[in-house]
């Protein structure tokens, strides 16, 4: 067996159907002329039936071979609609594939030999058909009906061309018999990383995974579902919003652009905290810590903390825009927080203070005072005489004394980054008016969206400010590292009636070009979040992506180490590939090779002048079990799949097939079909040009959307927010 397995080769004539044909005819003389066979008619019906079973097998062996070489040309079509996508509670459905082993890199490498070529490479008649289709493209009527039907997609036409997802598609023909691959949902804390490059089907295989953890129900609840999408695909939302609504989500549903602030949810990245460090922390750490900046670092997560800590003193919930306002201006908040706090202390003081101002003129001003307002100077000579023991009142008290010109140039590495989270109708959503009853738009933090399981959908709109996408996408990720630390410690029910100290959920967080939105923040979210329930996706291009992103390499590794799960699509780096192949072990593949010679006789009396022998060679060789040549060339919707302790799975995704009652509102499906217009209008998605209609819905009952686009205060707690 192990000596027929050597020299397995299924690219070759089916030669099969030679048997099948003689069985055939002796099976139909055996019935209708037994006598030419010296048989009477009950023996010739019980050989024709042994001629048809032995026909039967010889054809299952013919159809193998005959399978086999089509799938090395052309894969069946696989399409799928969202409907038809399994559930599961214990698996994850990742498409259709198989396990590979060495079987697959000897067939793959026979693949590439000489002889077997004409199995492998486009026949002549398709390549006829090719250029037919593109010299007649432009030809008078009668020529250009032939080119149309030479284009036709479809079994009927038998050099129909092949479908635009490019690769070589041996790298999938190879093993005919697929079956469905999952991946153990107990694997999935340990995160996955999908790389491949742009438009071979990230965000198909996003789609395919986002929908199971949007419907996915584990001990009758949901799980929660996060979603960062900084180029914004209209497709991927409208996936998320038509899921929600099958699974009865649509009540919690939520939907933070930046691209379209006038209907998008609110978010404060600074508004909730364990420790009021946290703030500072989470501003402070987007900014650069390398060489001479690292000081200026330091010194702008003190300056931040004692404004975070004045305003939480003062009752005052931090955001950006307050925090911008009084890094611009410190002296206000020092007014403000002495006059609380002497009025509480000493009412007798202010009264001091308020004589001391009156006698301050620009003399008198000390020199590292100057430009500072009367009232701050008066401050700081009475404090200076009577001994007051407030910490928060110190800090502010540090603060002002720093002459006027140099605070202005250590801050002012903090200042462009406010200025990225406050300008325009960004400020809106990032620093919500808690106050204003009118607006319709709900605001979410973390801990409200893991506490109602809910769906969120992040557009950061990078495609038109990438620095704003980049800085909004770092203080979410900052903001959710403190809330995974919060919930791995207590558990997400922590100060409510009834909590559970530890409970956790499963937090789906899908990032999409991760590397646009990372820092040193998503370091300890990888890292650490699994405890809290945190399953990180990560999408993304090439490791080069990952690692100038963070500008250095150690860390780059740091992050992509603790990836369990590795999806590697299309690729052009080899660097990129290499993740893959190195860590796959080398196997030994065989190949056949005939051998002939002669021998000249040494006996010039004798009989025979020379010898000759011919021999059939079974050669061994070692090689990688696959190459980055390999990932290179795979086609759209393709991967290699490193899943469950390293076991390689190759995976192709279902393309999408159309479901007819998906719909949108009509708020969200202008946002889509301006997303589409704006992002991909130019691009295209890889599978538009499988025949699939556009995802776009219309038609929209009036009433249905009267609730969703005019909540009022007697809306219920079902009621989809965007």
């Amino acid at each position: 067996m192990a000596q027929a397995y050597a020299v397995e080769v299924l690219l070759r004539p089916a030669v099969e159907l030679y048997s099948v044909a003689v069985c055939a005819c002796a099976a139909f003389l055996c019935v209708f002329a037994p006598w030419s066979l010296a048989l009477n008619p009950v023996l010739g019906l019980a050989a024709a039936v042994c001629f048809l079973m032995f026909g039967a097998i010889r054809l299952q062996q013919a159809w193998q071979i005959l399978r086999y070489r089509r799938n090395v040309r052309r894969l069946p079509r696989y399409t799928m609609t969202s409907r038809e996508v399994p559930v599961s509670q214990n698996r994850l459905f990742l498409g259709r594939g198989f396990r590979w082993d060495q079987r697959h890199t000897h067939r793959l490498m026979q693949t590439y030999r000489p002889e077997f070529r004409r199995y492998v490479e486009p026949t002549r008649s398709y390549r006829l058909a090719r250029h037919l289709e593109e010299r007649l493209e432009f030809a008078p009527f009668p020529l250009s009906r032939l080119a149309r039907g030479l284009a036709w997609d479809s079994p009927l036409n038998p050099v129909r061309p092949l479908p635009p997802v490019g690769g070589l598609p041996r790298l999938h023909g190879i093993e005919p018999n697929e079956l469905d691959v999952t991946l153990p949902l107990g694997e999935r804390v340990g995160h996955s990383l999908v790389l491949g490059t742009t438009r071979v089907g990230k965000t198909r295989l996003a789609e395919l995974l986002i929908t199971q953890d949007i419907r996915r129900k584990i001990g009758g609840q949901h799980e929660v579902v996060i979603v960062f999408d900084p180029k914004g695909d209209a497709d991927l939302l409208k996936r998320m919003y038509v899921e929600a609504r099958r699974a009865g989500r649509e009540g919690e549903f939520y939907v933070f652009h930046l691209g379209w602030p006038d209907i998008s949810a609110r978010y404060n990245a600074v508004g909730r905290f364990g420790r009021i460090s946290e703030v500072a922390t989470r501003i402070a750490g987007q900014l650069s810590s390398e060489g001479n900046s690292a000081a200026f670092k330091e010194f702008a997560w003190r300056f931040v903390n004692i404004i975070a800590r004045a305003l939480v003193e003062l009752g005052q919930r931090p955001d950006y825009l307050l925090i911008q306002r009084h890094v611009v201006n410190i002296d206000a908040l020092f007014i403000e927080y002495a006059a609380q706090y002497f009025a509480k202390s000493d009412a007798k003081a202010w009264d001091v203070i308020v004589q001391l101002e009156s006698k301050i003129n620009d003399k008198n001003v000390p020199r590292h005072m100057m430009g500072r307002e009367k009232r701050v100077v008066a401050l700081e000579q009475y404090l200076s005489q009577v001994r007051v023991y407030d910490p928060v009142l110190d800090g502010l008290r540090s603060a002002v004394r720093y002459d006027r010109t140099y605070f202005d140039k250590i801050v002012a590495s903090l200042l462009p980054l406010l200025e990225k989270l406050t300008t325009g109708k960004t400020a809106q959503l990032l620093a919500p008016n808690y106050s204003d009853l009118d607006d319709p738009r709900p605001i979410f933090d973390w801990m409200q969206i893991i506490r109602k399981r809910a769906v969120v959908y992040v557009g950061l709109d990078a495609l038109s400010d990438a620095e704003v996408a980049a800085a909004v996408g770092n203080s979410m990720f900052s903001d959710l590292v403190s809330v995974a630390g919060h919930i791995y410690k207590f558990g997400i029910d922590d100060g409510l009636p009834g909590s559970t100290a530890g409970a956790k959920v499963p937090i789906n967080l899908h990032a999409d070009e991760f590397n646009e939105l990372m820092g040193d923040e998503f370091i300890p979210l990888i890292n650490k979040g699994g405890g809290a329930g945190i399953q990180v996706t990560a999408y993304t291009q090439t490791l080069s992506d990952i690692e100038a992103r963070i500008g250095n390499r150690a860390k780059a590794g740091q992050v992509v180490g603790n990836f369990n799960n590795l999806f590697m699509l299309r690729v052009r780096e080899t660097a990129t590939a290499e993740l893959l192949t190195k860590q796959l072990s080398r196997v030994e593949v065989h190949a056949t090779s005939l051998m002939s010679g002669t021998t000249d006789s040494s006996d010039p009396r004798g009989n025979t002048a020379f010898t000759s022998n011919t021999q059939d060679r079974i050669n061994s060789t070692s090689v990688p079990l696959i190459e980055p040549a390999h990932v290179v060339a795979l086609p759209k919707g393709q991967c290699f799949a490193l899943i469950e302790g390293g076991n390689l799975w190759k995976i192709r995704m279902p393309l999408p097939a159309p479901d007819p009652d998906e719909v949108m509102p009509k708020d969200l499906q202008a946002m889509a079909a301006s997303m589409r217009q704006r992002y991909t209008e130019s691009a295209g998605d890889w599978w538009e040009s499988q025949g699939i209609p556009d995802l776009q819905a219309s038609g929209l009952p009036e009433d249905l959307l009267d609730d969703f686009t005019h909540p009022d205060a007697s809306a219920n707690v079902d009621e989809p927010r965007i």
